[in-house]
């Protein structure tokens, strides 16, 4: 599994255009035939002297001046679908890092689907690189990939976890229930935690989408991850809001059972549904008890 993010560009279907064909306000003309190739139409006064990659990254049209970075990226753009990874692991040290990073992967208790194996976690050196393909590794340091990948991995299990606390709704496929892909929308407010922020003025740092697979019937999880500022260095510092999306009349049903199934916990009543005596969980388990404890 590694670090995904939405807002990535897909591979290019074809080869990047020419630096001639990349002015920001001269476009090419697309009938054929009606202006000679890589020609503008407007006159050369009113053309701007700047040229921009397929990122909207404004370049050196010679190339003489672009980053390793920007060189890196356009070189390595072919990403897994699944979780908007390389194809091809990147585990050579990222232009300009100035300290080794451990290359060791760990394997997830995560099942994958399409396979009789489970996702393996990046390793430092690439979710470095990763952070740093994605304009996010200004602030990191190459002392920090340890402790980073070491919260990278605790959350993506305590999802897990709480997913498979979801599927025991359904117990007869919850054993079998495996993770296809996933993917990271940060920009994309949910609407529980659009509520959540005009009430406590709290945002997640991040979202996920995790596309579950409950035999044969791809389910989407929606996860939201907030980090608490007071509690930093601690580890209650992250929160997980992890919850079916809306996709489906099922999906509205099983929100509803749980929420009965959490306050009875809570609250230490019998449930309502099923008449089993409940008792209090720790905080986790009021986030996202099974049933078979309410």
């Amino acid at each position: 599994m590694g670090a995904s993010n939405s807002r990535e560009p897909d591979a290019p279907a074809t080869a990047p255009p020419r630096a001639s064909q990349m002015s920001s306000n001269c476009p090419v003309a697309e009938e054929p035939g009606a202006l000679p190739e890589g020609s503008c139409p407007l006159p050369e006064k009113y053309r701007s002297p700047n040229v921009y990659n397929v990122y909207n990254q404004k370049v050196d049209p010679s190339g003489a001046q672009q980053s390793p970075m920007l060189r890196h990226l356009l070189a390595s753009a072919k990403l897994d679908p699944r979780n908007n990874m390389p194809l091809e692991p990147n585990q050579r040290p990222w232009p300009g890092q100035e300290k080794p990073i451990s290359t060791e992967r760990i394997v997830s208790t995560i099942p994958k689907g399409g396979t009789d194996g489970t996702w393996v976690y990046p390793s430092p050196q690439m979710f470095y690189n990763a952070l740093m393909r994605k304009g996010k590794g200004e602030d990191v340091k190459e002392n920090d990939m340890d402790s980073v990948i070491l919260a990278h991995n605790s959350m993506n299990e305590l999802t897990w976890r709480k997913v498979q606390q979801w599927e025991g709704l359904h117990p007869v496929t919850q054993s079998e229930a495996t993770l296809l892909r996933f993917c990271g929308r940060p920009d994309n407010l949910s609407p529980l935690a659009w509520v959540h922020s005009w009430l406590d003025g709290r945002l997640p740092f991040d979202r996920h989408d995790w596309y579950v697979d409950r035999q044969g019937q791809e389910v989407r999880y929606v996860i939201d991850f907030y980090f608490d500022e007071d509690k930093a260095g601690s580890p209650d510092a992250f929160k997980l809001r992890v919850r079916p999306a809306l996709d489906s009349v099922e999906a509205g049903m099983d929100r509803l059972r749980m929420n009965i199934y959490r306050k009875c916990a809570q609250w230490g009543v019998p449930c309502p549904l099923t008449g089993a005596p409940s008792q209090h969980h720790d905080a986790e388990q009021q986030h996202a008890s099974s049933p078979a404890s309410a």
